[in-house]
């Protein structure tokens, strides 16, 4: 478990540290930021799992460093405490999906209920994974789809299911990829996922990945995995709860 700390007072910053040491010694405090640029930059080299923020910076407020890093790391992005002298910011904190709103100053007890808090998400995370991991991820199929169809003009286009790449959520919709092309169907992709043949992987809470097109995954330094595909040029990211699942290849 790794964190970082933004604010721009080095004796609170200080403070924050030793006393997460204290109520939490497992986690490593990554990196310490005078503001919130630079707390959004160490969020997305770092890849922490959670990042305690200041709220008033200069230059970026903690307000809109979370809102910046959620928008780079979309679900990579970690959990965020904002830690501020002012209550006033508290509904716009909790818009941003805050992990927890801790007033200054910091007392060690109510630190110790921001830890549990956070323990336990990170508990229900693993759980999550663990239940993914013994379903298979994908629901037990019904009828199994052997082609595809898509709007082409007034014409419809079929495609043979081994052709797909990959498919990609876009909000009610989804993209079919090829090698060839990209088309738009109709079918939300948790309703498509129910009837894929087998060799279909999520690998992503928006993707669906033929496997046989996949020529290799591939680890960063952070441990984040991407796949390389055949006949492809782009890559595509690998959810954590999924990434277990390419550690041979």
């Amino acid at each position: 478990m790794k964190a970082i700390i933004a604010d721009d007072e080095p004796l609170l910053s200080l403070s924050l540290k030793t006393a997460l040491a204290d109520a939490w010694p497992e986690l490593e405090i990554a990196a310490v930021l005078p503001n919130g640029l630079e707390a959004v930059q160490a969020a997305e080299r770092l890849k922490p799992e959670f990042a305690f923020l200041d709220i008033q910076m200069p230059g970026m407020s903690g307000l809109e460093a979370a809102a910046e890093i959620a928008e780079r790391m979309g679900e990579a992005a970690p959990a965020i405490v904002f830690v501020t002298a002012y209550d006033e910011f508290a509904t716009r904190a909790f818009e941003l999906a805050a992990a927890d709103y801790v007033l200054k100053p910091v007392s060690q007890g109510r630190l110790a209920a921001t830890v549990a808090r956070l323990k336990a998400k990170q508990h229900g995370f693993e759980e999550l994974a663990r239940q993914l991991r013994a379903l298979g991820t994908l629901s037990p199929k019904s009828a199994t789809l052997r082609q595809v169809r898509a709007g082409a003009g007034n014409a419809v286009k079929l495609i043979p299911i081994q052709e797909v790449c990959y498919f990609q959520a876009m909000d009610k919709y989804t993209t079919v990829v090829t090698a060839g092309g990209e088309d738009l169907i109709r079918t939300p992709l948790k309703d498509l996922a129910t009837q894929l043949p087998e060799g279909f992987q999520q690998v992503h809470r928006s993707t669906v990945v033929n496997l046989a097109e996949v020529a290799a995954a591939v680890r960063d330094e952070t441990g984040r995995v991407s796949l390389r595909l055949k006949r492809r040029k782009e890559t595509l990211p690998v959810s954590r709860i999924y990434s277990d699942l390419f550690k041979a290849m």
